[in-house]
């Protein structure tokens, strides 16, 4: 979550209220309206409080035009009206709710079959709220499995825990090594590669390795990371030095895609090196925002003393998770999409989502001012660059006159080793049609002439040049 603070200097003057929003009369009710920072001495009319903030939110963008976003941001009027029903369901509370902590065991179950645990029975796992919580309880995970075998060593001042990831892994990675003190050891890119590589990885592995982490679809470009050669470079080291390095496959979107358009890439549990794996439901898992999974293969990969055993609100409950309470909505929500799709539809709707994204590179690379990095064959996404005879304008000038057509387009500059390198991304998302990308390309096509005539790339402030990209 972002953190904010209060402004220095709170501005007083209250807000500007239509004299009209008064329920009776306008030219007497509203006569004074509602400060901004700081609680009204009296309450106002539902009507009036809905519209004063209906108001404000106009200003926000078009999330259906986002296409800096992996997230959902469409979904059925039914998926809408079961979440309506649930929104007052707290999930942690199973025992007041056996029907929803059903729903959630039964979508633990479906993913353990789609990525082929070795008996999904017995594979364990939860819903989160989203990967980043995921990705932190598979992290710790693996760390309390390592401190278990390393109980002779750890703690010590010689034993600290690290974790070998790419320098391209989502940034809850990053926060998680901070929080739970473990050591990251990142990858760099090198020359096209723009992933992590399982040799070098593997390379950085030592006796404190608590794991490897594999992403299967980049943020920076959409593209697969080498799951099974990581996982056989690991087994070599094994061979070599003993050290049996767990992988977490954080599937954060590929999670959804690859069990349906290419289920011959091998990267999930019939890996035996695999202990865990994570997906978003609300990016390609097709629910609104926010639910993520985390699974292991088995009981053994996650160690039963952070499992913890609540007598709770009438019943003894096991949970794991960061969170306590929050509603059930989005894991009703990701029920009812599995059972309304089945595999047949999720891979219906996901290939038309690589079919938008491949036929709309393909688009863009036409056009002559641009260099695509990826095509959107992995993910639904790609990545592309100005070409190298563009002088006049830069990516980031791109992003700035798109935004100005409703259009959210990221710019950003990649980590080590290619700092030298800045990108344009396109995230295709369930309710992105064709007709959207047309409306898309209709518009850069247009912006192109006047960025042409540029004498020289425009945004000087790189960092301030575009928002958060992942």
């Amino acid at each position: 979550m972002p953190l904010h603070q209060g402004h220095e200097k709170p501005d007083e003057r209250p807000l500007s209220v239509n004299p009209f929003y008064g329920e009776a009369n306008p030219a007497v009710e509203m006569a004074e309206a509602p400060p901004k920072h700081r609680l009204a001495d009296a309450p106002l009319p539902p009507s009036t409080a809905y519209q004063v903030v209906h108001d404000e939110l106009m200003l926000d963008g078009n999330s259906r035009l986002n296409l800096a976003t992996f997230v959902s941001t469409w979904m059925e009027p039914q998926a809408g009206v079961l979440m309506n029903e649930c929104r007052d369901k707290n999930m942690i509370d199973k025992d007041e709710y056996p029907r929803t902590a059903e729903l959630e065991r039964r979508c633990v179950a479906m993913l353990a079959d789609l990525w082929n645990a070795p008996d999904p029975s017995t594979a364990v796992g939860c819903s989160t709220t989203g990967s980043s919580e995921a990705c932190m309880l598979a992290g710790m995970a693996l760390k309390r499995r390592w401190a278990q075998r390393n109980a002779d060593r750890y703690p010590g001042r010689d034993a600290r825990p690290n974790l070998v990831m790419g320098v391209n892994v989502q940034v809850c990675w990053e926060k998680f090594c901070n929080f739970w003190e473990v050591e990251a050891r990142q990858v760099p890119m090198e020359g096209d590669r723009y992933h992590l590589d399982p040799r070098a990885a593997a390379e950085l592995c030592d006796e404190n390795t608590i794991g490897v982490v594999g992403i299967l679809g980049s943020t920076f470009d959409g593209s697969y990371e080498p799951i099974a050669d990581l996982c056989a470079a690991l087994d070599a080291l094994q061979e070599r030095t003993g050290l049996d390095i767990p992988v977490h496959v954080d599937g954060a979107s590929g999670g959804m895609i690859a069990p349906f358009l290419d289920e011959d890439l091998v990267w999930d549990f019939r890996l035996p090196r695999v202990a865990s794996i994570n997906t978003s439901g609300h990016k390609y898992g097709l629910v609104y925002p926010g639910v993520g999974w985390a699974l292991w293969r088995d009981p053994e990969a996650l160690p039963e003393e952070l499992v913890f055993r609540v007598n709770y609100l009438g019943g003894d409950m096991p949970t794991f998770a960061l969170n306590f309470s929050r509603p059930g909505a989005q894991v009703v929500a990701q029920y009812y999409s599995f059972l309304r799709l089945g595999r047949e539809g999720y891979r219906m709707v996901q290939q038309s989502t690589r079919d938008v994204a491949r036929h709309l590179a393909e688009r863009i690379e036409a056009l002559g001012d641009f260099r695509l990095l990826t095509r959107g064959d992995q993910l639904p996404v790609f990545a592309f660059t100005t070409a190298p005879e563009v002088q006049a304008f830069d990516v980031f000038d791109v992003s700035r006159r798109l935004r100005e057509n409703g259009w959210l387009v990221p710019a950003y500059t990649f980590p080590p080793n290619r700092e030298d390198l800045s990108v344009l991304r396109v995230v295709c998302r369930n309710g992105f049609s064709t007709d959207l990308a047309e409306l898309f390309l209709e518009d850069l096509k247009r912006l192109l002439p006047e960025l042409r005539r540029q004498p020289h790339p425009l945004i000087r402030d790189k960092n301030a040049a575009t928002g958060f990209h992942h």
